[in-house]
């Protein structure tokens, strides 16, 4: 094979739950599901150990070669299988620094476009790649419903085949990963709830879902841009089954009855961020 294609979808957190600090790193336990937001690679084989990764939408052709998780992506894969390089395009749909994944998925869709070019299907080797350049780069290899834990790479799937419509904000300016995490320290709030989101989604109890949506980084993306807040303001107004911020943010989105709820949020919506219609999706991708 010499050419290959591939979607790596976006995800929300359904809560994010700190449970302390090891190692410097912030451990967490987190539900997380995939939705119908994604991004295209597209790779083609080269004859030699180059590799060329081109950037297009979202803003992403600004990314520094040197900072973008792809490249390294790629590095890492030709590595680790002494394969030969490859010429990447990335077509980004997912907003950046929206707590969306965006980043962790275009890992998660190179490593998948090179195992696919090169004849590799040594799931537990990719997935180590994946670990080591994010922490919910593992999760997003697979995505669907999941719990993760850890650094975000332990991975439990959950076997749930409920539909959830959402309406998704996204406010400008994003938020510092790194910097929300640090404030979030001394502002968690909320009892942890992953374990009643995971037994609700088994139960395919939507309300029960929408009742345990929570994120202990919420009040520090919060301090870090006040959008956030407003976001979660103007989607309330609509009185949807429930209200979050996914990863550390800015993205904030309603979880809807239905399809038709959302089209009517969608039609009434008069703030000023930008809002994506989507919807929880189980790609079709075994690990």
């Amino acid at each position: 094979m010499d050419y290959a294609r591939v979607k790596s979808y976006a995800k929300v957190n359904l809560t994010l739950d700190i449970t302390g600090v090891f190692g410097g790193y912030h451990m967490l336990d987190s539900v997380v599901a995939s939705i119908d937001l994604a991004d295209v690679i597209t790779a083609r084989s080269r004859g030699d150990k180059r590799v060329n990764v081109t950037m297009h939408g979202e803003g992403s052709e600004s990314i520094d070669p040197e900072r973008n998780n792809a490249v390294k992506a790629a590095m890492a894969f030709m590595e680790k299988f002494d394969t030969c390089g490859a010429d990447i395009t990335v077509w980004k749909n997912i907003p950046v620094g929206a707590g969306l994944g965006g980043s962790s998925a275009d890992v998660a869709g190179v490593l998948r476009a090179m195992a696919k070019l090169y004849g590799v299907s040594d799931f537990n080797e990719i997935k180590a790649i994946a670990d080591s350049l994010g922490s919910d780069c593992g999760y997003m290899l697979t995505g669907g419903y999941a719990r993760i834990s850890g650094r975000g790479d332990i991975v439990k799937r959950i076997d749930s085949r409920l539909k959830m419509q959402l309406v998704l904000l996204v406010p400008d300016g994003g938020v510092s990963t790194a910097e929300c995490y640090k404030k979030s320290d001394s502002q968690i709030k909320g009892a942890p709830m992953s374990e009643s989101v995971e037994n609700a989604l088994l139960c395919g109890d939507l309300q029960g879902v929408a009742k345990g949506l929570n994120n202990h980084l919420y009040a520090a993306a919060v301090c870090l841009n006040g959008g956030v807040f407003q976001a979660v303001k103007e989607l309330e107004e609509f009185a949807p089954l429930g209200v979050n911020m996914t990863g550390s943010g800015s993205g904030v989105y309603a979880v809807m009855e239905n399809d038709e709820f959302s089209r009517y949020v969608q039609s009434r919506y008069r703030g000023k961020h930008r809002l994506i219609l989507t919807k929880t999706v189980l790609p079709n991708i075994k690990g």
